[in-house]
């Protein structure tokens, strides 16, 4: 085959491929542009030929991490880099780009070639996805966090006392602030104390506010939390934490929503809605005489129960998206995510701190990772994998299939065994559920013998 007709079949093959792929010389000025790479940058190939590279695509990662310049210093191909770069029309076009050096029949490097390829679709579905599993700034797709939501605008229609127990980052005030934003007294405001942060002398004085006079420093008049929040709603969080003689005023506050502020005679009217939050489970204080069974009946009116983070992995993905978003937000970075490989290790971990705890895992990464994905490395150094493990024992690599045996053991672990109960929690037949037990070797945990529900 003539040369002539050697370059028309490589241009024909560049024209049909749908990723964009352009080619630079030895001055990273481009040389070939396919048509692909004309509608998703929005630039002409005319326009483009000749042209920097870096002044065509302004991608995120020109500056100091450039795909091709690494690859031409290192010697090794890019694959899949998931990066930001500005169109023509000044919008920022997620893509995922590979790089490699061009060389000569002799094998000396005259160039590079990048391919690219347009995740806008991906992104929108990513976006939409957030949106239908995310319920007044509150994210969970897991069926309890599902029932969760079901509850959450019954509760809020009602004017009775709430108790919100889970583990310290669970997202308690998250609960607390979606019930009154969602409820009629949302136009009032919304207060929150930590009673478990404060001794009894403070805790009394900002509850409760003081007279002018009422101590040596007190030379004003002092409104409290609950004067404050008159009309709206007060959330008195760790309230397991409080003393046995605060239990008592807290105690007539609900009985007969009147106090008096310290060093006042006076009683004082109240309307505000009251919801409590513990990480104790206060049924149990009440038997150790700990708490007040009395105030105990008067907050559990309606109780609702966080899951740990571990009891709901598969919010997991949904949660670390929400974290890269704000954190781009607060730090003007373009981290795209999270590799599959990093969100392995996330979903394997039980995170104690819970939410919280996830959070300041993603924070930690943003401090070390420049651009493009969070990967093993940027993690915290007790969640990064040994450098000489390349499997988790018993489970081969970390790899999206072993993401989707930990979402099926633990709705298996949750439903006792039963398959079928299993199947209608992850959304899929109980026959496709039978095939990746096999498929991925998963455990069935033991069921009980009282089980008898049919699979």
């Amino acid at each position: 085959m003539s040369q002539p007709d050697a370059d028309n079949v490589r241009d024909t093959i560049l024209e049909s491929i749908a990723d964009g792929v352009f080619t630079v010389d030895d001055d990273w000025r481009i040389t070939s542009f396919n048509a692909a790479a004309e509608r998703i940058t929005g630039v002409a190939r005319e326009e483009a030929i000749g042209q920097h590279c870096c002044d065509v695509f302004r991608a995120s990662i020109c500056e100091g991490q450039c795909a091709l310049r690494q690859t031409r210093e290192t010697g090794r191909a890019i694959v899949n880099k998931a990066v930001y770069i500005i169109d023509a029309g000044g919008q920022r076009i997620p893509i995922s780009i590979s790089a490699a050096t061009l060389k000569d029949a002799s094998g000396n490097v005259i160039g590079g070639v990048e391919t690219f390829r347009d995740l806008s679709m991906v992104e929108e579905l990513r976006k939409e996805l957030r949106a239908q599993y995310t319920y007044a700034d509150i994210v969970g797709r897991s069926a309890r966090m599902r029932r969760l939501f079901d509850l959450l605008p019954q509760i809020a229609d009602s004017t009775s006392t709430v108790l919100i127990e889970g583990a310290s980052g669970t997202g308690k005030e998250l609960f607390a602030r979606a019930i009154h934003d969602l409820s009629p007294r949302r136009e009032k405001p919304f207060v929150a104390i930590n009673c478990g942060a404060l001794p009894d002398t403070l805790l009394e004085s900002e509850l409760f506010g003081y007279k002018a006079g009422a101590f040596t420093d007190a030379r004003r008049d002092k409104p409290g939390r609950l004067a404050l929040a008159d009309g709206g709603t007060i959330f008195l969080d760790e309230i397991g934490d409080v003393s046995a003689a605060m239990q008592m005023r807290l105690l007539r506050v609900l009985q007969e929503r009147v106090f008096e502020p310290l060093g006042s005679v006076t009683s004082v009217e109240v309307d505000v809605r009251v919801i409590a939050a513990t990480n104790q489970q206060l049924d149990k204080l009440v038997r150790k005489g700990t708490f007040r069974e009395d105030l105990f009946y008067r907050i559990n009116v309606v109780r609702l129960e966080l899951p740990d983070l571990r009891q709901r992995r598969e919010d997991i993905p949904l949660l670390v998206d929400r974290f890269v978003s704000k954190f781009n937000a607060l730090q003007g970075k373009d981290i795209a995510g999270v590799s599959d490989e990093a969100l392995a290790i996330l979903m394997e971990h039980d995170f104690p701190g819970n939410v919280r705890e996830l959070e300041n895992v993603v924070e930690h990464a943003f401090v070390l990772c420049r651009g493009g994905l969070i990967g093993p490395q940027h993690l915290p150094p007790a969640l990064r994998p040994k450098e000489s493990a390349t499997v988790v024992a018993g489970h081969g690599p970390r790899t999206l299939q072993a993401l989707e045996a930990i979402h099926i053991t633990d709705a298996l672990r949750r439903h006792n065994g039963n398959r079928a109960a299993a199947a209608r929690e992850l959304g899929i037949n109980p026959s496709t559920l039978f095939r990746k037990i096999n498929s991925l070797g998963i455990d069935i945990p033991a069921r009980p013998q009282a089980d008898s529900e049919t699979e």
